[in-house]
């Protein structure tokens, strides 16, 4: 553990968490998704977080910027859960792999394999959980999803498997979660070195 007092840790962390509920904001939809999915880079703050102060700090970040971001949201907590435990899995599993040996190898393999992490877990997620939340809790019809989906991309919901929502994530949301991931990475290393000196006042 580092010899840092603990409120450099606090006052970092909640620095970046509350550039995190800002970038939550700005974000946009991109053309060949739709429209109900937004791009945002909100998970970058975590990922310094995660390198700068530790794993579990990166988690944390991901906590409260969801939290904050909560009162301002249209999906009744859905969108802010799912967005937690993505993003959470994503800085946790960066951390730990930088953290056993801080070079910036390890950081590179880390926020790959979080990246990677993060999109193969979006995948359960929304087929068990947001998905079904949207049809209970939104009254969001199953079939508009889909539509939504093969509007972009003809009749994707049949192709490759029978069930048409695990299509659509398959061919959808794995791929953009993993780019989306990877575009934040790229930031990451472009960004941290010169944002060294703050992180670690």
């Amino acid at each position: 553990m580092s010899t840092k007092p603990k409120t450099h840790y606090l006052a970092v962390a909640a620095m970046l968490a509350a550039v995190a509920a800002v970038l939550q904001f700005v974000e946009f939809s991109v053309p060949v998704m739709p429209g109900f999915i937004k791009f945002d880079v909100s998970d970058l703050p975590a990922l310094l977080g995660t390198f700068a102060l530790g794993p579990v700090w990166g988690v944390v970040i991901q906590l409260v910027k969801n939290l904050l971001h909560l009162p301002f949201g249209s999906s009744a907590g859905v969108g802010e859960l799912c967005n937690f435990l993505l993003g959470g899995v994503f800085a946790l599993v960066a951390g730990l792999v930088y953290h056993r040996r801080k070079d910036r190898r390890s950081a590179l393999l880390g926020a790959l394999l979080g990246a990677l992490a993060m999109a193969l877990v979006c995948l359960p997620l929304n087929y068990f959980f947001v998905y079904p939340a949207y049809v209970v809790i939104l009254h969001f019809p199953l079939e508009a999803i889909i539509a939504a989906y093969e509007a972009i991309l003809g009749g994707v919901a049949h192709i490759p498997t029978a069930n048409p929502l695990l299509n659509c994530l398959l061919i959808f949301n794995v791929p953009f979660t993993l780019a989306k991931g990877l575009i934040e990475v790229l930031l990451c290393f472009l960004i941290y070195k010169p944002l060294s000196p703050l992180l670690h006042k």
